[in-house]
């Protein structure tokens, strides 16, 4: 199995669908995904665009309905005597998953910490659960590293809360003690699924600056799966902007930011609250994503998008490459296409994000 020399992770060609009562969904077609090591890719996109599912692929939590149809997610790590190793993780039983990879190698951080947390069970203990496990460490040994973890992530008073049970911390805390836990056997990949919505916006910037800090520390890589791009703007390298199963634009966080080519990706930053404006209206994308137990045949952004031509009733299209680091799925991209520029909502305030960045800068 060839990969990029750089690469930690590469996703290929993913299909996946899930056989409901209603009949089969089509809710991954053909997904691309590339994770280099010490880097932070964002997948962003509404609800039911397929983000999760194309992460939990990779470490076998998809639901008892779902099919993989094709693809490959190639994973390199180095064995436990210093090897080199490619394997694809869909290739592998959840058994095999669970004993040589989740937690162990690529962990995950949920929206909600109490469906990560035991609430019968303290919270040293916990930490531990994973250390013992993976690490295979006498109590005391397992106990230090607990405590240190808990202290790296910003607990106070660490000592102190190994007692606790999780109903006894706040919210931001319990999610301190979930990316702990996740850290506890020095995996390569942390997932991060949704890790601050359920938290206040102060408490998010927190977790996320101490998400960014650990990943400094430890050489992490890191995907973030979110719908908001005020947290991508924060921590990304990389973003994936995906929409009915399909990414349509990659590119780098600047790209995506001050250069986007795709109108969904118009839509998303557009939809984005504003404070430099009175208005207090929030704009939307308008209608809604597509049912994919009926799949579209052309491109499935098209009912939405106010620029779609002929073609885009007929055929998806493909990923046109705008530069070696952005590449948008829009029949716009494609040399032939009239030229469409910016709205000017938009144009105004990604003049206002260039401003505000270069005088932080």
């Amino acid at each position: 199995m060839e990969m990029n020399e750089k690469a930690i992770l590469e996703v290929r060609d993913l299909d996946i669908s899930f056989k409901t009562n209603a009949g089969v969904i089509h809710a991954i077609r053909g997904v691309n995904l590339d994770l280099q090591k010490g880097e932070t890719v964002a997948i962003v996109g509404e609800s039911g665009s397929g983000k999760s599912v194309t992460v939990k692929a990779a470490v076998g939590l998809l639901d008892a309905n779902a099919t993989v149809n094709a693809g490959q997610i190639l994973y390199r790590y180095k064995d436990d005597n210093g090897n080199e190793e490619v394997v694809d993780l869909l290739t592998m039983s959840k058994r095999e998953l669970r004993k040589k990879i989740n937690g162990r190698r690529i962990a995950m951080v949920f929206q909600d910490p109490m469906t990560s947390l035991d609430p019968t069970m303290t919270i040293g203990k916990q930490v531990m659960e994973g250390i013992l496990l993976h690490k295979k460490q006498d109590k005391n040994a397992a106990y230090a590293r607990a405590l240190e973890l808990l202290e790296l992530v910003g607990i106070t008073d660490a000592e102190k809360r190994m007692k606790n049970y999780p109903h006894q911390l706040s919210g931001g805390m319990r999610q301190r003690v979930v990316i702990a836990m996740a850290l506890a056997s020095d995996p390569d990949i942390l997932i991060c699924d949704e890790p601050t919505t359920a938290l206040d916006v102060t408490i998010q910037a927190r977790i996320l600056e101490l998400i960014k800090d650990v990943q400094e520390r430890l050489g992490l890589s890191v995907i973030y799966i979110t719908h908001d791009l005020g947290v991508v703007a924060k921590v990304a390298d990389y973003v994936n902007v995906m929409y009915a199963g399909r990414i349509v634009e990659v590119a780098n966080v600047n790209e995506i930011f001050y250069e986007p080519r795709h109108p969904y990706t118009w839509g998303l930053l557009a939809a984005m609250p504003d404070l430099e404006l009175d208005d207090d209206r929030l704009n939307s994308i308008p209608g809604s994503p597509p049912n994919l137990l009926h799949e579209p045949e052309g491109d499935a952004f098209a009912p939405r998008n106010a620029y779609a031509m002929a073609i885009d009733e007929k055929m998806a299209p493909p990923m046109f490459k705008l530069s070696d680091t952005h590449f948008v799925a829009s029949w716009l991209a494609h040399p032939d296409a009239p030229q469409i520029e910016l709205p000017d909502e938009l144009k105004a305030r990604i003049e206002r994000s260039r401003k505000e960045a270069q005088s932080y800068a």
